[in-house]
């Protein structure tokens, strides 16, 4: 039986694109999981939910602690807007314990002081997101982007645009 879209919610997210002292962002290629299916091969910034009663801001610095073990890392902007995006038909219902259509996110840039040594995409305290991270241009994350999430992306750069001259 399909599921509705529209009968579900957007789950709560926060989205953190790092620039390091290059004007470079950080992504990383997600892992291979059962739950990512055939867009497993796509790079992507660390992003995640937003717990209950946490502000944004603080579950930003968390999910970024957590995804890379990055500490050395200051918010320098916060987007203007929640940014939603939907999930496609074949993700609809089997992630998230099929309770949500998509993610709104809210968006932060970071700068990043720290130095690349600082960066473990396999921390022992959480589940391993990524197998792989590298720095690319602000202008080559829509192209590595899993393609329902590009337009959001797009966005972000253009509000975080000025942060990377």
């Amino acid at each position: 039986m399909a599921i509705d879209p529209k009968t579900l919610s957007y789950r709560p997210c926060v989205g953190v694109m790092v620039l390091n002292a290059r004007n470079e962002v950080w992504v990383g290629r997600r892992v291979n999981s059962p739950n990512q299916g055939n867009y497993a091969a796509f790079w992507q910034m660390p992003q995640g939910g937003i717990d209950a009663g946490e502000e944004p801001a603080v579950a930003a610095l968390r999910e970024l602690r957590e995804e890379t073990s990055i500490r050395s890392a200051t918010i320098i902007a916060e987007s203007t807007e929640w940014y939603p995006y939907d999930l496609p038909p074949d993700l609809l219902g089997r992630i998230w314990d099929g309770r949500y259509r998509g993610q709104m996110q809210r968006w932060f840039a970071v700068r990043f002081t720290g130095d690349d040594s600082e960066i473990d995409i396999a921390p022992p305290d959480h589940e391993r997101e990524f197998d792989s991270w590298r720095w690319a241009s602000m202008a080559d994350l829509p192209r590595l982007i899993v393609p329902f999430k590009r337009d959001v992306y797009t966005k972000v750069i253009a509000e975080f645009r000025h942060l990377a001259v």
